[in-house]
């Protein structure tokens, strides 16, 4: 079974926060991988920064070793019920959690985040337990 990464992962394994960096390499032999929607929100962040340049390149070393899993008609067809469903129950969360949470359906992977709350209305989405 592999893992599918949520942008907080990511950020919090480059600061050295939460255990995350130590537990993404426990977890690489079975792999870890992310969404190229991930990606996305992940390039922000250097933009916001003094030096973007030097913050765009410590990203993408750091991301070398994740595969980026793009979106394909099944994703987006999932996407569009899960976000249907999530709607009509008043229950909607991003379109970047929802196609996150699409991805790790769609490939049989667990996602990895420290927003459960959010990604808990996903149904049927298995979540990597954050211990309190």
């Amino acid at each position: 079974m592999g893992y599918i990464l949520d942008a907080d992962w990511v950020i919090n394994a480059l600061a050295k926060k939460r255990r995350a960096d130590e537990i993404l390499k426990e977890l690489s032999p079975a792999g870890v991988c992310l969404s190229i929607v991930t990606l996305g929100e992940l390039y922000e962040g250097p933009f916001g920064t003094k030096h973007p340049q030097e913050n765009l390149a410590s990203l993408r070393e750091f991301l070398t070793v994740f595969p980026v899993v793009a979106l394909t008609d099944s994703i987006m067809e999932r996407f569009a019920h899960i976000r249907f469903d999530l709607r009509r129950a008043g229950q909607l969360i991003s379109d970047f959690d929802i196609l996150v949470g699409a991805t790790a359906l769609e490939e049989d992977l667990t996602a990895m985040t420290f927003n459960s709350a959010h990604f808990a209305r996903i149904p049927g989405l298995r979540l990597y337990p954050i211990a309190g």
